[in-house]
């Protein structure tokens, strides 16, 4: 079973980096995205932290006048927000408070939830489709959780991959080396769309990514995908009909 869309929804999820990367082409292509959603009136699901690139691309939807969710774990908000250590429990402490002070961003709603899993589901369920931007392990994953519940038929929506200084080429000959090698059916090689800017990469920097982001996004077309799973079944077929957790999204 297909998931039917909500045509009514037009908030776009943002995967990318709690860090602001080696080169500022990265920063102002947060900048440009956020930008451009914001203008638009699209408002940002996103990882919820204030800090690298996250932080930027948030500030810019606010900046630009639109709105932004943010879906992060108690486990993070518990120790100050996304990173890989704290240094002392006072600088934990200041960072919970920065992370949690809602008055000072206004348009913003905080959503808590229990794991990296339901952060995932809930980030999928409030969006109309996904970009993402340069980042590491985690927006890796989250690009291609998305992409493959598209694949599985778990939703419908369009995943686009900021190619910032060909930053995701490696992702894309890796998909394509799938193809060539039998275990990625060619048509599904189309899942994630690739914004790659100029040639140049000189212009990366300049470049406006905001803009053929959310062109890719609303020039995409549901393609017909034979499904061959109901996601509403469930072992003990009680809540068959229902909607599953993830068909939801």
């Amino acid at each position: 079973m297909t998931v039917s869309q909500d045509s009514e929804n037009r908030a776009v999820a943002v995967y990318c980096a709690s860090s602001l990367g080696h080169k500022k082409a990265y920063q102002n292509a947060a900048v440009s995205v956020g930008h451009a959603l914001g203008k638009a009136g699209r408002p940002l699901v996103y990882g919820g932290g204030r800090k690298g690139i996250m932080g930027v691309v948030s500030d810019a939807v606010l900046d630009a006048g639109s709105s932004v969710i943010g879906v992060l774990p108690a486990a993070m908000i518990a120790s100050g927000g996304e990173k890989e250590a704290v240094r002392s429990a006072a600088e934990a402490k200041a960072a919970k408070e920065a992370l949690c002070d809602l008055e000072k961003r206004q348009n913003e709603e905080l959503i808590v939830v229990d794991s990296m899993h339901e952060r995932k589901l809930e980030m999928a369920k409030r969006s109309c489709g996904f970009v993402c931007l340069p980042g590491g392990y985690g927006t890796f994953e989250e690009l291609l959780e998305v992409t493959t519940w598209s694949q599985l038929g778990i939703h419908n929506k369009p995943a686009i991959a900021v190619n910032v200084l060909g930053y995701y080429d490696p992702l894309r000959e890796l998909i394509r080396n799938g193809v060539r090698e039998g275990f990625i059916v060619e048509r599904n090689e189309k899942l994630i769309l690739f914004v790659d800017g100029p040639e140049d990469h000189a212009a990366h920097e300049t470049y406006d990514w905001g803009k053929a982001a959310l062109e890719a996004l609303d020039g995409w077309q549901a393609e017909h995908r034979e499904v061959y799973y109901d996601w509403t079944k469930r072992k003990d077929e009680k809540d068959a009909g229902a909607g599953s957790e993830l068909g939801a999204a």
